[in-house]
């Protein structure tokens, strides 16, 4: 498996539950703001005590501490052998936590209807229509859109976030994501944070952080189209 990394204990990633999260190499998108590229560029490797079966092994021992596993990237779904995975992970007993861009509905949805996720986190980039070319050159706009609607009609328990980074996110953009995604359970807004990101030039010439008071718009343009919309 196309495993990048492993944090063994997480208590912010997976709401409610002491989590270990399983970073998965490579990705489909050039986020420039990304703050994983080495996983983006397949550059980082996971250590060799999780190789072969040391994952599973590592599972096994926590089992009765963590409660859940986080499945995070790059972007997962690119891996052949996610399925599997989520059903060794499964078979442990644990609940799985998918972290995705969206971008391949069919995968999302085979996981959802094989009960192999608990909970998807799926990150809205942008306005879907603006993905091509600021996120993937190609990228179909309807893949999104799919995911979306599968999510929201299918998941167990999910949420949408969006990274506000200037030039990418501003109000108007807000308003369009909320308006796809009217009524979801859970819309988080999350802040740019400086450090090692994929693309450092496209922030050149712009400050890309919004101030305290430019999220608290944004979430007061977002919050009357959801059921909860936070900051983080």
């Amino acid at each position: 498996m196309n495993i990048g990394g492993i944090q063994k204990n997480s208590l912010i990633d997976y709401p409610g539950k002491l989590s270990c999260v399983i970073f998965m190499s490579g990705c489909n998108f050039d986020c420039p703001y990304c703050h994983n590229p080495s996983l983006v560029r397949c550059s980082e490797e996971c250590p060799a005590s999780f190789k072969g079966d040391g994952l599973y092994e590592f599972l096994k021992s926590r089992r009765g501490f963590l409660d859940g596993v986080v499945i995070s990237g790059g972007e997962p779904t690119l891996s052949k052998k996610l399925v599997k995975l989520c059903e060794a992970v499964k078979g442990l007993g644990y609940s799985i936590k998918l972290d995705t861009n969206g971008s391949r509905p069919k995968d999302i949805d085979v996981l959802i209807e094989r009960g192999l996720v608990d909970y998807i986190a799926m990150d809205i980039k942008t306005d879907p229509t603006r993905y091509n070319p600021l996120i993937a050159k190609g990228c179909n706009p309807e893949d999104i859109l799919t995911s979306i609607e599968t999510i929201m009609e299918k998941a167990p328990d999910y949420e949408f976030r969006t990274t506000c980074v200037r030039g990418i996110v501003d109000k108007g953009v807000i308003s369009n994501i909320v308006k796809v995604i009217k009524d979801a359970k859970l819309y988080a807004l999350q802040n740019f944070h400086r450090a090692e990101i994929l693309h450092p030039e496209y922030f050149k010439d712009i400050s890309p952080e919004f101030s305290d008071s430019e999220l608290t718009e944004f979430k007061s343009i977002a919050a009357p189209w959801v059921k909860e919309c936070v900051v983080r």
